[in-house]
């Protein structure tokens, strides 16, 4: 049997309608007490990074969906959607009318895991820690508009911000404002390895096999205190090597549920032929995927070979060919379900065109063929990536404009070379931190930006987004974010390619699920329950 139902999520006016198409059938998971997730994440620490779950460094879809489960935030985005409510607060608001003084209140008697309290004191001390510590990663950069913070007494805090900012509490709900002691993070140096402490619904046990994570057990935490309702006793959240090995895991009855990251076909598949016991339920999602530039670099210093590659490329046929009806063509870094969007790219280059692309590089006196090599990683969104660069490569050089190759390198050592800048084009997703415009343009635009890209824009940085802050009606921020979608588009610092939806596959005694994986793609594993759906 095969049962079809729609969830409606709510996300506070910031999105367009979406509906999740969710499908049950009969079926169970082995055995255990614990509910077994799958994922295709690998965590691996390595010299480039020996801390990859310290929330002052940890800035990754993958990682944070661990440290959510473990590290409580003062606020937290509530189940469906919505602006931030209280999670280790009681209470957290604005003091004054211009979003600069943000004050919150500790619950009574709230604990770490241990039984050790958790108060004013350590909410300070693990936000400055953050700002001490920098990292290159990018996580700092959501904090660093913090001017002061003030601990009064045993449960008040107050933020004091240097510059009006009403998405504030939605920052306040991520990860790198995470609670720790300062008996297990030290105050200016990262805390390596895979083990992760605090007062959020879960303790965990990392299970590490030769420097990587191979699975994370958790446990309820019985001292949680918090706005989550934790409707499991335990969830065994497990690192699969590719999209493959975990559907046949979920086949087998070994997990429960697949989530990050299902490929194309599979989804396909179970879409139009399901598996008896198995259930896919579409989520709506917030993803996008981009090329980025460093900018300093020789091939792509000239803006008009990165103009030419936005005249060029077609996002249209790698939609449908690489990925079919999971993802659209994205014309702008804020994705068309998000207010304020705009389609500045194609208002700018149109359709595409080898003509428009070869008068551009003309025009700037560009020698072509441009040879340039596009890096993307093998291991972090799926097996289609590799396909997807493919397309684009054959696309560019099929215009006689650029010499294009590609190469494609494990994430542990993708990312840090990124960040390095060893790489003049590559390939990156981006899961928003909170579902807000500012979310898809300071990590790339702002200061202490997630690309650490030698890529300036003045008028951004130092006028569009602080104004862009001071709106607490978002929709009146559409002026500066029109303009922000525009700068963009002229400069093509990054390059967006596609946006997308997000899927999960689960045994049909699994409840929850449609709640489990949020717009965001924050795993939510409290809310997987066991029963007859």
């Amino acid at each position: 049997m095969n049962r079809k139902t729609l969830a409606l999520p709510a996300i506070a006016g910031l999105l367009a309608p979406l509906l999740a198409a969710c499908g049950t059938e009969t079926g169970g998971a082995a055995g255990g007490s614990d509910i077994v997730v799958g994922t295709t994440d690998r965590f691996a620490a390595s010299q480039d990074s020996p801390a990859p779950f310290d929330p002052a460094y940890a800035y990754d879809t993958g990682v944070w969906n661990v440290l959510r489960q473990t590290v409580q935030t003062l606020t937290h985005i509530p189940r469906g959607g919505g602006r931030p409510v209280p999670d280790a607060a009681s209470e957290c608001q604005f003091t004054d009318s211009a979003s600069e003084s943000y004050r919150c209140l500790l619950r009574e008697d709230l604990v770490f895991s241990d039984g050790r309290p958790v108060t004013a004191r350590d909410v300070k001390y693990s936000i400055e820690r953050v700002l001490a510590i920098k990292s290159d990663n990018g996580a700092a950069g959501l904090l660093s508009n913090i001017d002061t913070i003030e601990a009064k007494g045993y449960r008040e805090v107050v933020f004091h911000l240097k510059t009006p900012d009403a998405t504030f509490p939605y920052k306040l709900a991520t990860p790198v404002a995470g609670i720790v002691s300062s008996d297990k993070y030290g105050a200016t140096e990262l805390r390596e390895g895979f083990q992760v402490d605090g007062s959020g619904p879960y303790t965990m046990k990392p299970q590490v096999r030769d420097g990587r994570l191979v699975s994370v057990a958790f446990t309820r935490n019985p001292h949680y205190k918090g706005d989550v309702k934790v409707r499991n006793e335990g969830v065994e959240l497990r690192s699969f090597d590719d999209a493959g090995s975990m559907a046949e895991a979920l086949k087998a009855g070994d997990i429960d549920m697949m989530t990050r990251t299902l490929e194309p076909e599979q989804i396909k598949e179970l879409d139009s032929d399901p598996r008896e016991g198995v259930e896919l339920t579409e989520v709506p999602g917030l993803e996008i995927r981009y090329l980025a530039f460093n900018t300093e670099a020789p091939a792509v210093r000239d803006k008009a070979v990165r103009q030419a590659m936005a005249a060029l490329v077609d996002r249209d046929r790698i939609a449908r060919n690489v990925y079919g009806p999971t993802a659209t063509p994205l014309y702008s870094l804020i994705p068309s379900t998000i207010v304020t969007h705009s389609n500045s790219f194609f208002n700018k280059y149109g359709e595409p065109s080898r003509d428009k692309a070869a008068a551009l590089l003309r025009d700037a006196d560009v020698a072509t063929p441009v040879k340039l090599t596009l890096h993307y990683t093998t291991d972090h969104y799926g097996a289609a990536t590799a396909k997807e660069f493919a397309a684009l490569r054959d696309q560019l050089n099929g215009s006689g404009l650029f010499d294009v190759t590609v190469e494609g390198v494990e994430w542990s050592s993708f990312r840090p070379a990124q960040k390095r800048g060893d790489y003049a084009v590559y390939g990156l997703g981006w899961f928003p931190d909170f579902p807000d415009p500012d979310n898809y343009i300071a990590p790339f635009l702002d200061a202490d930006n997630f690309l650490n890209t030698p890529y300036v824009s003045h008028e951004a940085r130092e006028r569009l987004i602080p104004a862009s802050r001071q709106e607490a009606d978002r929709a009146a921020a559409a002026p500066a974010f029109q303009r922000l979608q525009d700068i963009v588009a002229d400069e093509v610092p990054v390059l967006p390619l596609w946006q997308g939806k997000q899927y999960v596959a689960s045994r049909d005694t699994l409840t929850g699920v449609e709640w489990a994986l949020n717009t965001s793609s924050d795993l939510q594993l409290w809310e997987l329950g066991r029963g007859n759906a």
